[in-house]
């Protein structure tokens, strides 16, 4: 059966200050510490937030050459006690100064504990073995033209939205307060984006506010983000639609590292191994292993082989070779998905954990940065954030072609 041309497709977003995006933010506030005192730390951190409270949890272990394993386990226990201000400072950094959550006044209270000595033996490299898969699972990673990120345009549009009205509220005097979500849904005409079919906000704001008001804020703000003309008369709008949205963040629901994974990726528009990104450090290919299969996606695509392309990759814990790879270029290549499949693990060294995470230097403190607005569709930076987004491998892949 043929796909469809024309219909309605949606995703959502979520900002910086949804509780479970608060915790994402900390828990990778928690790997950043870890692989800037060690960049083989291994950590696996979960966060909780409610009301007043920050909750860590999880398996940590970082090493020093030369050092004995007390030494280490010392060592260890120093990160782990030096948390406490930078989780607080994340907090501060997303603006949440309220009663029912303050970055100053929330009680905090770590639990991480050292790693599982049966896991470590499992993925540590020896002299007889590479280091293997923290893990088994399966990854996916995607690419599509219809934006200039390459991403999906329903959750690219719900990202910007959302990144946009943060930006005015940390420029102050917006009114607006740090918890939001997003949706668009698009309509799709000979499978381009056409037109915004509806637009749904909901944000916490100041005290005292209507929902005609918010509107007024944010419809500006919003409308500045989307291409020109992509909202008509006909478009449907919902913003605040259930009214005084003044309770958010922790305080108005609990948040959990890792609920947010299809608002991290792509937005429903491709599949999803299941596995959650945030508090992992890069030996996890529940992390690694979906930024290279975005990266080599959105390289098929940026170098014009296909106007969509998936790639899916599995892995058994502590064998370190991939299990699979499958391409599927949605019947828009302009390549054989069967070539694709032998060429481009060999493109970044195999794709074993070892060599995902050299090829595109995973090894450092850049994931925080990651925790809201998506993984994926973002600028690389020049410290080695988000490089899973270069397209630095156009040239081999045309050549191939």
């Amino acid at each position: 059966m043929a796909a469809r041309s024309s219909f309605l497709f949606t995703s959502e977003s979520v900002s910086e200050g949804h509780p479970d995006k608060v915790a994402d933010r900390i828990s990778d506030t928690v790997v950043d510490a870890f692989l800037s005192k060690d960049p083989e730390a291994r950590v696996a951190c979960e966060t909780l937030v409610t009301t007043q409270r920050i909750v860590l949890a999880g398996e940590v272990r970082a090493t020093q050459p030369g050092n004995t394993r007390e030494q280490n386990e010392a060592f260890t226990q120093s990160i782990i006690d030096s948390l406490e201000p930078l989780v607080r400072a994340a907090v501060k950094d997303i603006g949440y100064e309220q009663d029912g959550f303050h970055w100053e006044t929330a009680e905090y209270a770590c639990h991480l504990h050292a790693q599982s000595a049966d896991i470590a033996v499992g993925v540590d490299s020896t002299n007889e073995k590479d280091e293997g898969a923290g893990d088994q699972g399966i990854m996916f990673g995607y690419a599509s033209n219809e934006t200039p990120e390459l991403m999906p345009a329903t959750l690219q549009y719900s990202h910007n939205i959302l990144k946009r009205l943060a930006d005015v509220r940390h420029a102050g005097g917006s009114q607006l307060e740090p918890d939001a979500k997003s949706q668009v849904t698009i309509e799709y005409e000979d499978g381009k984006p056409k037109r915004a079919a509806s637009i749904v906000l909901s944000t916490q704001h100041a005290k005292g506010l209507s929902s005609e008001q918010v509107a007024e804020i944010v419809k500006p703000y919003i409308l500045e983000v989307l291409p020109e003309g992509f909202t008509d008369e006909n478009t449907v709008w919902h913003i605040n639609p259930t009214g005084i949205f003044e309770i958010g963040g922790p305080d108005g629901d609990a948040g959990v590292t890792g609920r947010k994974i299809i608002v991290d990726t792509y937005g429903g528009a491709a599949p999803h191994g299941g596995g959650a990104f945030s508090g992992k450090d890069p030996t996890k290919v529940d992390r690694s292993a979906a930024y290279a299969c975005r990266y080599l996606a959105k390289n098929v695509v940026a170098a014009g082989l296909a106007d969509r392309c998936t790639i899916q990759i599995s892995y058994a814990i502590g064998v370190a070779k991939p299990q699979s790879i499958h391409v599927d270029l949605h019947g828009t290549g302009k390549i054989s998905e069967t070539l694709l499949e032998e060429k481009l693990l060999g493109l970044i060294g195999g794709a074993t954990p070892r060599a995902i995470r050299s090829h595109l230097g995973l090894n450092k403190p850049i994931y925080a940065r990651t925790a809201a607005y998506g993984h994926f569709g973002r600028e690389p930076d020049a410290d080695g954030g988000f490089s899973w987004e270069k397209t630095d491998l156009v040239e081999q892949l045309k050549a191939l072609a």
